[in-house]
């Protein structure tokens, strides 16, 4: 059984710490997490494809668990986050690389498949399917769309107030998000939607009284102590950057990811019934697509409320590659 080895590295002007398995002959695979997540999100894959022979590498990303937080705002971009993965497999020494992404970890997926098809055999996205660069700033886009509502992504704009809200009690939050996100929670316990836009991120969790199979104690404990000991600034920084990443981008505007992919999502993923069409897109703006795994009942946590399906799914994906 390939062993979790754990280590830093220097990329792109931080010191990143990954987690690693599998032999470093293999096939480089690099995993990038979402929020609020570290590479712990990845246990279960770091063992399966270590065990298969694949060099697996998955980082604590810019602004999470023992990588570097840089103070600014604005150095969390996507140009950023994807400079941190090309700058990774220099250090690793390795030419190219499958690159996987899940929740916030699948834009810098696609974008680095996107900026750098030389660096990137092939790409897979988890939760959050690739969408061509909008007409318009996206808070603007978020706006129109939520009219009234609350909307998180808009919530998380203004420095400080989610950072206070989701720190007051944090294993709270672990345990609420996890859970309200998840494909185990009761439909009648989802109030996304129905607030209006002075209610918190908070006010839409649930705090289950039994966890679910997936999710154990020791799982909450993890995530707590990293987000207790570092907070949540980090990670909620990236959303402040998707106005500036806009920006930077329209040089990029109608372009299409060219390596092979993979699609992964529930059936019960939020992020999937906001907008379905996306879906249904793919094969248009990623053209090499191979396969869209669509999980039934699972959530947004993928590869960790399904994990054996995701590894089933990954290593198929990864062996047709050669």
């Amino acid at each position: 059984m390939a062993e979790i080895a754990h280590r830093f590295v220097d990329t792109n002007g931080i010191r990143m710490h990954i987690a690693e398995t599998g032999p470093a002959e293999g096939a480089l695979v690099v995993l990038c997490h979402g929020f609020p997540e570290s590479w712990y999100s990845w246990r279960h894959q770091l063992q399966a494809l270590g065990d298969a022979g694949y060099h697996v590498v998955a980082p604590d990303q810019r602004g999470y668990g023992e990588t570097d937080a840089p103070e600014p705002i604005e150095a969390y971009t996507q140009l950023h986050l994807v400079g941190d993965i090309i700058g990774l497999l220099d250090v690793l020494d390795a030419p190219t690389a499958v690159i996987a992404g899940h929740d916030w970890g699948a834009p810098v997926a696609w974008n680095t498949a996107l900026w750098r098809p030389d660096r990137i055999r092939a790409v897979i996205g988890l939760s959050v399917p690739f969408t061509p660069r909008a007409p318009m700033r996206p808070t603007q886009l978020l706006d129109m769309l939520a009219g009234e509502s609350f909307m998180y992504i808009l919530y998380f704009q203004q420095p400080g107030v989610a950072e206070a809200n989701l720190g007051a009690d944090v294993r709270k939050s672990i345990r609420g998000f996890m859970y309200v996100a998840s494909g185990d929670v009761d439909p009648s316990e989802i109030t996304w939607g129905q607030r209006g836009r002075d209610a918190t991120m908070t006010d839409h969790f649930v705090d289950p009284k039994v966890l679910p199979s997936w999710l154990t104690d020791a799982d909450v404990d993890f995530y707590t102590g990293e987000f207790e000991r570092v907070g949540f600034r980090g990670g909620l920084n990236w959303y402040r950057n998707i106005d500036r990443t806009w920006e930077l981008t329209a040089a990029w505007s109608g372009a299409v990811v060219t390596p092979p992919a993979l699609f992964i999502a529930g059936t019960r993923d939020g992020v999937i019934a906001m907008n379905p069409s996306a879906v249904d897109r793919l094969p248009t703006v990623v053209p090499n697509l191979r396969r869209t795994v669509m999980l039934e009942g699972c959530g947004h946590w993928t590869q960790q409320e399904r994990p054996d399906d995701v590894n089933a799914a990954l290593l198929e994906f990864l062996a047709s590659l050669g």
